[in-house]
């Protein structure tokens, strides 16, 4: 009899605990996430982001790896067009991997010879590499195609010009006298004639 009581007392304690109200109008169907509202002032987005556009504001932030990524993800989304070729190219040229960028310029230009900003960036890998008389080239070809317009590619084939013509005057002569000759590094030995 005393198990019997134990066992009601126990029934009416889990009966008090259960809310016998409608409360499956308050819960959400299984699957399905609550939604929360945005605070107030936050912009929601509409549609897809443009992940070129995420990779370019996380090149300007300095986050070269993560734009990479944003930029590898647009080329599984559109295809490795000359946009994004040149895109992965910045982001990897400013990681310092100038032999990939420059291939992924070069790629850029082959699927697209006008674009602009693959033809100024192939220059920027160049003169990185010290290329400058190829460099040149590439920033004519690109201030020809841009008509002329864009400042930075105007400055960018100054600075190739200067440099190749300084590279041309740091060179040893062929003078009859004490010279200096560059052996790599900033290192300058000086000859002198026997």
């Amino acid at each position: 009899m005393r198990g019997l009581i134990i066992l009601t007392i126990c029934s009416m304690g889990l009966s008090a605990c259960v809310d016998t109200s409608d409360s499956t109008e308050r819960l959400d169907p299984p699957g399905r996430e609550l939604e929360v509202a945005a605070p107030a002032g936050t912009v929601v987005l509409e549609g897809e982001v443009d992940q070129v556009l995420v990779g370019d504001r996380l090149l300007d932030a300095g986050q070269y790896e993560l734009a990479l990524r944003a930029y590898y993800r647009a080329a599984a989304e559109r295809g490795l067009d000359a946009e994004v070729l040149t895109s992965i190219g910045s982001a990897n040229l400013r990681l310092g991997r100038i032999g990939q960028a420059e291939r992924q310029f070069r790629d850029a230009l082959d699927v697209d010879e006008t674009f602009i900003p693959a033809w100024n960036n192939l220059g920027v890998a160049l003169m990185e590499r010290a290329e400058y008389g190829e460099a040149r080239r590439v920033f004519q070809q690109a201030f020809a195609l841009d008509s002329g317009r864009s400042d930075a590619i105007r400055d960018n084939l100054r600075l190739a010009i200067a440099r190749m013509e300084n590279s041309v005057y740091s060179e040893p002569n062929n003078q009859d006298g004490p010279g200096l000759i560059r052996r790599g590094g900033g290192v300058y030995v000086l000859l002198a004639n026997p």
